[in-house]
């Protein structure tokens, strides 16, 4: 990965909707060669997806939850049994395995509080392989995305 590509990787993560020839322009190169460049970084993983930021209160799913999970042992089987539970969960933005006194670090969405609540009694409450779990109710989003510094 070279100066360009570290440019244009920077460009397409603040704007996804940048053309070929805009994304050129910016980074000294053609379209035709940007475009190539861009493919390749998507061969290699660089890029794993191109997506589009959405507001939660516009889309009606303005309550935003961070919550730590511990299992009840760490085996790998009931790991990789969570991870796949809450892949399929649509109300997991984002989860992670983490290393310390919890497992798992979600961050949810949902329309209100009842909604969650379901999905506690669903996913918690009743998975005898959750130890405990602690629920964080964030105020305000301050900043969104998944910008990478490329320096």
């Amino acid at each position: 990965m070279d100066k360009i590509d570290r440019k244009l990787l920077d460009l397409v993560q603040r704007n996804n909707r940048l053309t070929t020839a805009e994304l050129g322009e910016k980074a000294g190169l053609s379209a035709t060669s940007c475009q190539r460049r861009l493919h390749r970084l998507r061969e290699e993983g660089a890029i794993e997806k191109d997506v589009a930021l959405l507001s939660p209160t516009a889309i009606g799913r303005p309550l935003i939850l961070i919550v730590e999970v511990v299992l009840t042992k760490g085996d790998s089987e009931l790991f990789d049994r969570f991870k796949r539970l809450m892949s399929n969960c649509d109300e997991v933005c984002q989860c992670y395995s983490v290393l310390g006194h919890i497992d798992f670090v979600l961050l949810l969405t949902m329309k209100d509080m009842d909604e969650y609540d379901h999905f506690c009694r669903k996913h918690f409450f009743d998975n005898p392989d959750v130890k405990n779990f602690e629920t964080i109710v964030v105020k305000n989003r301050v900043k969104a995305g998944f910008q990478m510094p490329l320096r």
